[in-house]
């Protein structure tokens, strides 16, 4: 069909136009607010286990609000419940495993932050970019670009230096295995990989909503089971804990991640990755001036330069995409 050409065609057959982007300080402001949101989680997560709640029952917690908030949103609102039903088996199977690797990423972390630092542990399990990209060069035989191989070795070096330094700590005190704490830090960057490589295959077909609600929701599912035959206690708390509970799955989990994946519609994803090196700093900063944890000369150097490394990581990767 010929285009119209006079004014009145074009005025009744012209797209609507788009809603104009948000002002440039909502944007940012956004952005920051959620990475601070983000960095509060170990924060909140010590104070839940100075109350006695173990690291399972806390990451079950996390989880749990997170999913049935978002349940409830999915089955009120036509749309995403549409999409829900409409997942097929393979990709509900494919959630489901994301949903395991992230259980393992909590439960690991969370549990990290009762051995280690909180400054070691937010730098350590932040290493993922650095993660991604060797598996993506060993099993998608993607090329290790030049910014990319100068972060896989400070991440290293960094890494190091923060084992060198921790393991110099005094291990007497009550609940302190700093080379633990680290290994478990680690081990929770390793996991959230496989949560995130996972997401990026599922979300090109399923909808933010419907993904997430079914992957926490198994995360949960998973951890709860866990806490339970570990015979860690899932009710019984303090009102300080119940606060930190309720905390974390609405601002860190909730909150925090959802503003940070709004910013990307607005913000280069480059300089999100930046400014997302905040939340290990935020979180060692709140530590610092919360439980008065000192950094040591040694776990410094190692930590700033573990933060340039994923820097580099990610402006790779960022370059890449495009």
């Amino acid at each position: 069909m010929p285009l119209a050409t006079n004014s009145v065609a074009q005025h009744a057959f012209a797209l609507p136009k788009a809603d104009p982007p948000p002002a440039s300080w909502l944007r940012y402001g956004v952005l920051i607010a959620s990475v601070l949101m983000v960095s509060s989680a170990a924060i909140m997560i010590r104070f839940a286990q100075i109350e006695g709640v173990s690291s399972l029952a806390i990451a079950a917690w996390r989880l749990g609000t997170a999913s049935v908030i978002l349940v409830i949103i999915v089955v009120s609102r036509a749309k995403t419940r549409t999409e829900f039903v409409a997942i097929n088996t393979q990709d509900a199977l494919l959630a489901g495993v994301s949903g395991l690797f992230l259980a393992a990423h909590f439960a690991s972390w969370i549990s990290s932050l009762q051995y280690t630092s909180v400054a070691s542990s937010a730098a350590l399990v932040t290493t993922n970019p650095i993660w991604i990209a060797l598996f993506s060069w060993l099993v998608f035989r993607e090329k290790l670009g030049r910014w990319l191989l100068l972060g896989i070795a400070a991440a290293i070096l960094g890494s190091v230096l923060i084992f060198a330094s921790d393991a110099r700590i005094d291990t007497a005190a009550i609940g302190t295995n700093p080379p633990l704490g680290n290994v478990l830090a680690l081990v929770g960057s390793l996991t959230v990989c496989g949560y995130l490589l996972i997401g990026r295959r599922l979300r090109k077909t399923m909808s933010l909503m419907p993904y997430i609600a079914l992957t926490y929701s198994s995360a949960a599912a998973v951890l709860l089971a866990m806490a339970w035959v570990s015979g860690d206690p899932l009710v019984g708390y303090s009102s300080t804990a119940w606060l930190c509970l309720l905390g974390l799955g609405l601002g860190p989990q909730l909150l925090g991640h959802s503003g940070i994946n709004w910013a990307l519609k607005y913000i280069p994803a480059t300089f999100i990755a930046v400014v997302i090196l905040g939340e290990p700093i935020g979180s060692s900063l709140m530590a610092w001036w919360v439980f008065g944890e000192q950094f040591a000369p040694l776990q410094l150097v190692g930590f700033s330069v573990l933060l340039v490394g994923i820097y580099f990581a990610s402006r790779d990767r960022s370059a890449a995409s495009k």
